[in-house]
């Protein structure tokens, strides 16, 4: 697809952004593309790569209390989720560029919609990944060499819905990381809680995203791009549901090895009734369904580390 080095008049909204974020009310009219590229009109995608940070940091204060919850390292991992969530999306569009143009929900983006031309989003790219680097380097040197080596689940995970009907796979591996990036910020290694916790929220990860993905089942059906959401098709709900279960078992698994008790035993049944309302009400027929409960997987972040967060504490 050919394009110029000037972008063409684009749409003042993106499709499959709430109307009225603070993206469309604030920013300025010239950067109100790039934010849109990083997504920050949409700030539950950092959020969700976010939260698996907190229960690593939570994992380790509970594992030893003395050692307490990194706050600021917290703070540091959320500028940096947001820095490589919005990088990882300007990647992925730059590369998704053609395929965008054929779906409903995408082509209104800002590079198929000419609002920024590739090469501007390149540069875009790597001003976020050396922000993001900057963030990085203040941990010990084995959590920097765990986050260089996520850059390459991040580097293939756009080119998977053309191989494989698992790409949400490949997001969990990449989206998953920060349970192993906060605990090993802490112990400057790895053990088998993190571990645990990294594999559970791998399968939560392919829960949610499939439900994202029953929005595009038909466009995707078209131009001939792969999901789980297409590979489970009428069973979709209840296959979810069983990575559900798994997710929520491993993190149970994860804090008792670390050394949680009862109190994160009761909490956390508030994120596991969150996951169960997500699978008993899904319907991807009514529009905004599958949305609404995608998102609700914020809350199930939430919920889960204050869960450890109240164990600690005890």
């Amino acid at each position: 697809m050919s394009e110029s080095n000037q972008p063409s008049s684009a749409p003042d909204t993106v499709a499959d952004a709430q109307s009225g974020n603070w993206v469309d009310l604030y920013f300025p009219d010239w950067l109100k593309p790039y934010a849109r590229l990083a997504r920050w009109d949409r700030p539950i995608g950092f959020w969700l790569l976010f939260w698996p940070c907190t229960w690593g940091l939570g994992l380790a204060a509970i594992a030893t209390p003395e050692r307490g919850f990194d706050f600021p390292a917290a703070i540091l991992m959320l500028i940096g989720a947001v820095l490589m969530r919005g990088a990882g999306c300007t990647f992925n569009d730059i590369v998704d560029r053609d395929i965008d143009m054929q779906v409903a929900r995408t082509r209104s983006r800002p590079i198929p919609s000419g609002a920024v031309t590739s090469r501007d989003a390149l540069a875009f790219l790597v001003a976020q990944a050396l922000l993001a680097s900057v963030v990085l380097f203040q941990f010990n040197r084995f959590t920097v060499l765990a986050g260089v080596a996520s850059l390459v689940l991040v580097a293939i995970y756009p080119f998977m819905k053309r191989i494989t009907w698992w790409p949400q796979l490949f997001l969990g591996l990449a989206f998953s990381y920060g349970a192993l990036v906060g605990w090993s910020s802490q112990t400057a290694g790895l053990a088998m809680p993190a571990l645990l916790a990294y594999f559970g929220t791998i399968l939560w990860v392919i829960g949610y995203d499939t439900i994202y993905a029953l929005q595009d089942v038909e466009d995707d059906a078209l131009i001939g791009v792969k999901s789980t959401a297409l590979l489970f098709g009428s069973k979709a709900r209840l296959i979810v549901s069983g990575f559900y279960a798994a997710a929520y078992v491993l993190w149970l698994a994860a804090a008792t090895l670390a050394g949680a008790g009862i109190v994160f035993a009761v909490f956390s049944l508030v994120a596991a009734g969150l996951l169960a309302w997500q699978v008993q009400t899904l319907d991807a027929e009514v529009e905004g369904n599958a949305l609404a409960r995608f998102k609700s997987n914020h809350y199930v972040g939430i919920a889960l580390v204050l869960a450890m967060l109240a164990d600690w504490v005890w």
